[in-house]
This record gives C-alpha cells, structure tokens and sequence, in this order.
C-alpha cells in the first residue's frame, strides 16, 4: 500500500450517488476524510447541463473524482470535461482522477485534456462493470429469469465497482499514483451469457439467456419506454466497444492495491445472498 499523505484535501466526488460515487464516499467518510458530494440533489448541486453550478462546488476543494453522467462517449462530454477541468484548475484544483472508459475513442480524449491539465492526475480505465447485473439495465431481466442482449460470444473482463472505489480512494489519499493510468479490468474474461450462467448458479434459479440482433434489441427498449439518448448509448457500446477490443485482462488493480480484483464469482455470490436478483 502506499504512503497515505498527511494533509486531507478536500474531495468533491462527481456522480458521489453513482454506482462509484457512492462508494468512494462511504469509504472516505469512513477514513473521517473531507467530502464534497457533486449531484443535482446535493446542496449546494451540481449539474453538467448547467455550468454556473460548478464553481460553488468547487469551492475549498483539492482533488476531484471526475466521474461524468451518463458515459464519456455521448456527445458533448469532451467538451463538458475540457471547460470543467479548466474552471477545476482555476478554482485550486491539485489532483483529478478521471473514471474513464475502456476502448472509447471520446474516454481517451477526456483523458488527454486530464493529462494536459497542468496538475497532478490518475487515469482509471475501467472495463464493463459487474454491478450492472444488480445495479443497472440488467437487474429486472435477471429477477424475471430472461436476459435477452446483442452479444455473442466476446469476453469481456468485467470488473467490480468496490474495486473501482478502493482504488479511486488510495489516488485520491495516498502518494504514489500521480501520473498513473490503472486500466482497470477483473481476474477472468467471461462472455454475457456464462456471466448471466454465474449469477443463474449464484442465485441457485434458472435464468435463460438469449443472443439477439441489435435491431432487436433496440425494438426491445423502444417498446419498454427506454429514451432515445440511453438507446443510442447502450448500441454504441454493444456495437462497437464489445467488438473484441477489451477482451484482455489487465493488472491495474494488483498495480495500484497490491492485491488481485475481485473475481466476478464472488460479486455474484455476495449480491445473491442479498436477494435482489429474487425479488419481483
């Protein structure tokens, strides 16, 4: 583990009620570490829409999670992380850790503007992550046994959130990880399907997964009501970003924890013991 640095800089954590938000927050509270949650129901709020909300925030604060909502590939988003890493810096920013994506082109140019900024940064390049199997667009199918999804047979090394938290938490509380970029990716690579095939075995019911076109599946959201910006979202990613491209692993997380991630068996065993996926 690194050496924990001794002055607590204030942290604003972007997305801080998000799936890593959340949990960065819980353990920097944890730690008694000064937090500054950044979301619309936060006071005072923030919104990405609305860049008058981004100075008040940023009020006090030295280093940032910079996690943007609702994925760094949509449009506008390089230009929303170009203007806010500026006002970050003019406002006394000294350190950015930037939840990225991996093999989106726009993550990459996020990254580079984090890069250029003139202060201290850490890149987490994060795979696809497990929790949207409990968290996210998976949960209802899994609880109704049926997951129907545009993807075949690529892996994918899905990685959990708790280990995006922990360590999102060590760049932004210890020395060591500046000008470190963590691709981020669990122990084993695993198709959607033998993923669906753990949590099946985890939650001990039968859960039947099924392989459609992305035309299908798009139908399949329009007719459940899903809008059109998360519709194209979700298509990019299972269009381009799973065409193969991630499908190594990667040891981002032994780097920066000195430990293995957690594997994807165990996050499915621990969330089935909490019901969620029995629920209707």
């Amino acid at each position: 583990m690194m050496k924990a640095t001794t002055n607590q800089a204030k942290v604003l954590i972007l997305g801080g009620t998000g799936k890593t938000g959340r949990r960065i927050a819980q353990l920097l509270i944890e730690k008694e570490w000064p937090v500054q949650i950044g979301s619309r129901s936060a006071d005072p709020g923030f919104d990405w829409e609305n860049p008058l909300t981004w100075e008040p925030v940023l009020k006090g604060v030295e280093a940032v999670y910079l996690s943007y909502y609702p994925d760094l590939a949509v449009p506008g988003a390089v230009d929303a992380i170009s203007t806010f890493t500026r006002t970050a810096v003019t406002c006394g920013v000294k350190k950015i850790v930037l939840l990225s994506g991996r093999g989106e082109k726009e993550a990459e140019a996020c990254e580079e503007i984090v890069k250029n900024s003139g202060i201290d940064w850490t890149i987490l390049r994060c795979a696809w992550f497990s929790q949207n199997f409990s968290e996210g667009y998976l949960l209802e199918p899994l609880q109704a046994g049926f997951v129907a999804l545009p993807a075949g047979a690529v892996v994918e090394p899905f990685i959990d959130a708790d280990d995006i938290a922990d360590v999102a938490v060590a760049a932004l509380t210890e020395e060591g990880h500046a000008g470190q970029l963590y691709e981020l990716t669990g122990s084993r690579l695993l198709t959607f399907a033998e993923a669906v095939g753990e949590v099946a075995k985890a939650t001990g019911k039968p859960i039947q997964y099924q392989e459609v076109s992305l035309d299908e599946y798009k139908a399949m959201l329009q007719e459940y009501g899903i809008p059109d910006d998360y519709i194209w979202l979700v298509s990019y990613l299972f269009s381009e970003v799973l065409d193969g491209r991630n499908a190594h692993l990667s040891d981002g997380v032994q780097r920066a924890l000195n430990r293995a991630p957690r594997d994807f068996a165990d996050y499915a065993r621990e969330t089935a013991a909490t019901g969620i996926w029995n629920q209707q």
